[in-house]
C-alpha cells in the first residue's frame, strides 16, 4: 500500500459557533465523523444537517463549507473526528471506487478507536512516526470502507438497530453479556431486541455471542499455551465446564482432544 501523508487528526468538540470554509477548493483529503451534536456541511452545491453518525468525506478541489451553531434549535455543544491527509496512498483509495460524500454508519466504538491512535501519534512532539500514522490511517480507510458498505442508509431502522446490537456484541462477546445490555444500547426492550436480531441474522444474540466465543477459543487452543480453564475465561465463556459442553456440541470434539489433534 502506498503511503499516506497524515497533515492533521483531532477529535473536535465545539461549544461556540465555528465556520471554517475553502471556498476555492480544498488542496488536502478529508474524512470527518460526527458524534456529538448537529452541524452543517456543503454536499454537492447544498448545505445539509449533519448529525451523529453521519461520515464526510473530501477530496481535493472540493469545495468545503463546515457550519456550526448557525443552526437554530441545533443542541451544542458539536463534536467530531476528522482527519486531512495526502500523498499516492490517498489517492489509491480514493480512486478504488466510488464512495457517497455524505454516509450515514452506524456507531463503530473499533473505527473511532483506530482514529484515536492517529490522534496520539500526531500528537507526539517529533510529530509521530510516519510509516506507524500511515498504517494507521489505511486501517482507518477499511474500517470505513466496512461501515460505508453496512450503512443502514437504504435499509428500515430496524435494520440499523439489528445491525447497532451486532456491533455492540462483536465489542463486548468477551466480557459477561446480558440480553439487558444489548437492548438498552439501542434503546429497545429485550423482547424486541431478541426478536428483532433473530428475524435480521437467523441467529440469537446469545447464539451469535457463543459463536464468536468459540471462534476465538479455537484460536486460542491453535497459538496459545493458555490452559483450557484460563481459555474459557478469556474469551467469556466462564467456566470450563460450560465451555466443553458448547464447543463439543458444535465441533464434535472436546476443547482437549482438538488441542491434541493439532
Amino acid at each position: 500500500m502506498n503511503p499516506i501523508n497524515v497533515q492533521l487528526s483531532e477529535f473536535s468538540r465545539h461549544e461556540e459557533p465555528f465556520h471554517q470554509v475553502y471556498g476555492s477548493g480544498l488542496d488536502t483529503y478529508i474524512i470527518r465523523l460526527q458524534v456529538e451534536g448537529i452541524c452543517q456541511a456543503l454536499v454537492h452545491g447544498e448545505m445539509r444537517e449533519i448529525r451523529p453518525g453521519d461520515l464526510l468525506l473530501f477530496q481535493p478541489g472540493d469545495i468545503y463549507d463546515l457550519r456550526i451553531g448557525y443552526l437554530e434549535g441545533a443542541p451544542q455543544p458539536s463534536g467530531d473526528y476528522y482527519v486531512m491527509s495526502n500523498g499516492p496512498g490517498m489517492r489509491e483509495w480514493w480512486d478504488q471506487k466510488k464512495r457517497p460524500t455524505l454516509t450515514k454508519i452506524a456507531e463503530d466504538n473499533r473505527l473511532k478507536t483506530v482514529w484515536y491512535q492517529i490522534i496520539l501519534e500526531k500528537r507526539r512532539l517529533d510529530g509521530g512516526n510516519p510509516n506507524i500514522a500511515s498504517s494507521l490511517v489505511w486501517s482507518l480507510l477499511m474500517l470505513i470502507d466496512r461501515a460505508i458498505e453496512e450503512s443502514p442508509e437504504g435499509q428500515s431502522p430496524l435494520a440499523f438497530h439489528a445491525l447497532r446490537m451486532r456491533q455492540y456484541i462483536e465489542e463486548h462477546a468477551a466480557e459477561p453479556l446480558t440480553l439487558d445490555q444489548v437492548a438498552q444500547h439501542t434503546g429497545l426492550s429485550v423482547s424486541r431486541a431478541v426478536h428483532l436480531f433473530k428475524a435480521q441474522f437467523g441467529v440469537s444474540i446469545i447464539g451469535y455471542a457463543q459463536q464468536l466465543r468459540l471462534s476465538h477459543a479455537i484460536k486460542l487452543l491453535d497459538h496459545s499455551p493458555m490452559s483450557l480453564e484460563q481459555i474459557a475465561a478469556e474469551t467469556g465463556l466462564g467456566s470450563y465446564a460450560y465451555f466443553h459442553r458448547l464447543f463439543r456440541e458444535r465441533y464434535g470434539i472436546s476443547p482437549g482432544a482438538y488441542r491434541k489433534k493439532r
